[in-house]
């Protein structure tokens, strides 16, 4: 049987297309492998939305490219996921060393094209389309094209999991390409989603991540937007299944009813990912996205009325065309009023086939550097003391690391792998819920005693 050594890079939405891959590949007579130099071939699972992203996954290829042509090693090396979706032809010109480039249409019948590629045939690589016309325009027509079910084997073990109850995005932020590559919104139906649930507390999973790239949008092509509100209740009433996260809120709209249910029921974590990007009324308007400093305090506000601890964090953009000295200012004002968790800082970056791309404006790369530099700084202050403001707080911890002086894990207003952990010097399993209370921070990440 011939292995394959899957990578992954990029957001928690390719965690889930990853093992979805390995399902395709394992039932297509594949032996998974951890072990690249072991395997017959390696799938690089790109990410493709900003300039980082981009060199992280072509760096990515090449080290998997060196390892061809010796005693062990794979034998091609295939690139898929966004970056491939998003250059196709392109990429596999100036990326020779990659066997395949491959887009999403050619997930279906992967084992197949990966069976043709290690015989030595040559693929033809993936002509990159608007995605977005791939599916009917009218959300009412849309509704009855159903998203088939596709199975998952996990590459990555562990109490939590990655939970897509959505595809694509139907927005259209000027600075963001990720619908041209991802195609339109496509809700998964609710039964699809519980099953999937379901299964992962069979694996082991306590925790479900809800992941999309918009959660609030989530029913608006099945004819109800308050279908994320009904889903949640009941993927919290799972026997086995401890706590339930939200991933990516668009705060406009963020409506009073779902920050109920996220702050209010049981085994449902108060955690807000709520995707600001700036703050500045003008900026936002230039973004093609809504709101400013006063809409999005009164938001956090009424977040907080509700659940005073819930956890909160969000990512901003830096550097934007056109962004004046008092536009920055705002921005900083937010921040500092905000009192945000956990906070992601980008400088702006040209997408090809965005329209801010083609925007006046364009501020030196020194200048956004600068910013970049400021906010961070700030950001960096800003959350560390939200973190020590949390000493005395009870808190509820997923174990997912175990160590000779104690446990890690997670509290309920502390998302997988970029919100910071909490230790405790204690002794339990991982995927045992450990209850504790916070008595001093490092950084943003917490320590917690068990009294």
């Amino acid at each position: 049987m011939q292995r394959v050594h899957i990578v992954t890079l990029g957001c928690a939405r390719n965690d889930v297309d990853s093992d979805e891959l390995a399902a395709r590949l394992s039932a297509g007579g594949f032996e998974l492998t951890d072990d690249a130099a072991a395997a017959d071939a390696v799938v690089v699972n790109t990410c493709g939305f900003v300039d980082a992203a981009k060199k992280d996954s072509i760096d990515t290829v090449l080290s998997h490219a060196e390892l061809k042509g010796g005693v062990r090693g794979p034998k091609a090396v295939v690139a898929v996921g966004c970056l491939a979706e998003r250059y196709g032809q392109e990429l596999a010109n100036e990326l020779p060393e990659a066997d395949a480039v491959l887009g999403f249409d050619s997930y279906q019948d992967i084992a197949a094209r990966l069976q043709r590629i290690l015989q030595g045939e040559k693929l033809p690589s993936h002509v990159p389309q608007d995605r977005r016309k791939l599916l009917p325009i009218s959300p009412v027509d849309r509704a009855a094209t159903d998203v088939t079910p596709i199975p998952r084997v996990r590459l990555e073990q562990g109490p939590f999991a990655s939970l897509k109850i959505a595809s694509g995005c139907d927005r259209r932020c000027t600075f963001c390409a990720i619908p041209q590559f991802r195609g339109a919104y496509q809700s998964r139906r609710p039964h699809d989603i519980l099953d999937e649930a379901r299964w992962l507390v069979t694996e082991g999973v306590k925790e479900v991540f809800l992941v999309s790239e918009n959660s609030t949008s989530y029913g608006k092509d099945l004819g109800d937007l308050r279908l994320l509100e009904a889903l949640i209740p009941e993927l919290a009433a799972i026997d086995g299944l401890e706590r339930v996260r939200v991933s990516y809120l668009q705060p406009a709209e963020l409506r009073p009813g779902l920050i109920e249910v996220l702050a209010g029921t049981d085994k449902v974590a108060p955690y807000f990912d709520l995707s600001f990007q700036h703050a500045n009324a003008a900026v936002l308007r230039r973004m093609r996205r809504f709101g400013g400093v006063d809409e999005f305090l009164d938001l956090l506000e009424r977040i907080r009325e509700r659940a005073p601890l819930a956890g909160t964090r969000s990512n901003f953009i830096v550097g934007f065309p056109g962004e004046t000295e008092q536009e920055f200012d705002d921005l900083v004002d937010f921040i500092t009023r905000a009192r945000l968790d956990y906070v992601g800082v980008f400088g702006y970056s040209n997408e090809d086939g965005t329209e801010a791309l083609g925007f006046d404006g364009q501020l030196p790369q020194d200048e956004i550097d600068e910013r970049v530099a400021t906010i961070t700084e700030l950001v960096d202050e800003l959350c560390n003391q939200r973190a020590e403001d949390r000493v005395g707080e009870q808190v509820r911890v997923l174990v997912e690391q175990v160590a000779r002086d104690g446990v890690e894990g997670r509290a309920a207003h502390q998302g997988p792998e970029v919100d910071g952990v909490t230790r405790i010097n204690t002794r339990a399993s991982v995927g045992e819920f450990v209850d504790a209370v916070v008595v001093g921070s490092d950084g943003v990440d917490l320590v917690a005693e068990v009294r």
